[in-house]
């Protein structure tokens, strides 16, 4: 009789099992019907693939959300990553005028901003009068900081917000305050100070996608210092100014943890925090362990209180650091990548650390998704999910983002060899 209730059990299991379930046992080491499949999209993936123009995918709240849901349902993801803020409703009436000029779009705002929109990559930014006449020439194409003016390490006053905080990239705009009417002396660390609008896109795709698990992102304290200073300067600073340094990362972790406040009261499934600049192509494993762990150990242990899993998007080299990050209270690590991106081996990881963590990622997102051939890809997939599925605590997706132009067909190719070679027992 037991068994019989057992087995009933199971399969009643595996037919009613929904997205949102099957990436929560996943998340917590249970046995789901099959590995679940969520992968971060580019945003220039959205722009690309939706029948949206990508201002509107950017700068609005509710379009950006039908997007996530539109690409979530054509690809039959388990999970979507709210990955931007959420907008004002009249940023509309904050532009002066627009235009499209080979299918690149330029709006020139009231405050005297301009913001170029590509077709497949992030928009830029620039004060009036600095934006390049062509997308081919602009200053982020060629490496240099035509967008916004960066901290100086040597004078900045963390004592005095506007002097020390790269609100732009708080708000993920590359917009300085003034297009989004942001108090510059307003106290970042304290929740009441964000706009009612700063949930908008989470409170939406929970809304569209109640079946879906929804995961909502925030930035490591240690990617707001890289680019509050610039990626070389933050690195010189590391050396010349560690005490400053670690002030100004106590700030921008008392930003982030208000910011985990207002989005764990919308319920997303698992906050994750990006921390882009913490492989070892940028810092020594002695610095992750000074700089990156303490601060963001902070936001994990404020995301596990709230009751959300946790867990942490670092690119590259990050092999050498595992055990430091087993060392913190994140439940979960993405990206993973494999060599040559990277340095991690699942199988190796999954060994060593597959009861400490989830993992989700390790398909190297160039070599194996954008420009590998189908036979290429497809085996990939399958030694991923050879690896990953036993034990569950996997969710497949693309090390790092999937790359704009990665064709829809090999997306949803993804989903279905999930189907047919990710079901447990």
């Amino acid at each position: 009789m037991l068994l019989s209730t057992f087995l009933l059990w199971e399969i009643r299991r595996k037919i009613s099992m929904n997205s949102k379930q099957r990436v929560s046992a996943a998340m917590n080491h249970e046995k789901p019907d099959r590995v679940p499949v969520m992968c971060q999209l580019a945003l220039g993936h959205y722009f690309l693939n939706c029948d949206y123009s990508p201002s509107e995918i950017w700068f609005d709240s509710e379009t950006f959300a039908n997007a996530l849901v539109d690409l979530q349902r054509r690809y039959e993801f388990d999970g979507i990553l709210v990955n931007l803020p959420g907008r004002p409703a009249d940023w509309k009436n904050k532009l002066k005028s627009s235009k499209t000029i080979d299918n690149t779009e330029y709006l020139y705002w009231k405050s005297g901003l301009e913001t170029i929109v590509p077709t497949d990559d992030n928009p830029q930014t620039y004060q009036s009068g600095q934006a390049p006449v062509s997308w081919a020439s602009s200053p982020w194409n060629h490496g240099q900081d035509g967008r916004a003016t960066r901290a100086d390490y040597k004078t900045v006053d963390v004592n005095n917000p506007s002097t020390y905080r790269l609100a732009g990239y708080i708000w993920n705009t590359w917009h300085i305050p003034q297009l989004w009417d942001i108090d510059l002396n307003a106290d970042l660390s304290d929740p009441a100070a964000y706009p009612v609008w700063f949930t908008s896109t989470l409170e939406k795709v929970r809304q569209l996608a109640p079946d879906v698990s929804v995961h909502v992102e925030v930035f490591s304290p240690f990617t707001h210092f890289m680019e509050l200073f610039g990626y070389e300067q933050a690195l010189m600073a590391l050396l010349d100014e560690p005490r400053k340094c670690h002030d100004v990362l106590a700030a921008f972790t008392q930003q982030v943890l208000a910011q985990v406040k207002l989005y764990a009261g919308c319920g997303p499934d698992a906050i994750l925090v990006s921390s882009a600049f913490a492989g070892a192509g940028f810092i020594s494993r002695q610095m992750y362990q000074e700089f990156v762990v303490p601060y963001e150990d902070q936001v994990f242990q404020s995301i596990n209180r709230h009751g959300s899993k946790s867990y942490v998007h670092t690119c590259g080299a990050i092999g050498d650091r595992l055990d430091l990050m087993s060392e913190t209270s994140v439940d979960g690590i993405d990206t993973l990548d494999p060599p040559p991106l990277g340095t991690v081996e699942l199988r190796q990881a999954k060994s060593k650390y597959g009861e400490r963590f989830f993992f989700k990622g390790n398909l190297d997102a160039v070599n194996e998704m954008l420009n590998a051939d189908d036979q290429t890809f497809e085996e990939a997939v399958k030694d991923r999910l050879k690896i990953g599925k036993p034990g569950s605590g996997y969710i497949l997706s693309s090390a790092c983002s999937v790359a704009p132009h990665v064709k829809p067909e090999r997306l949803k190719k993804l989903t279905a060899l999930a189907k047919k070679f990710g079901q447990y027992s």
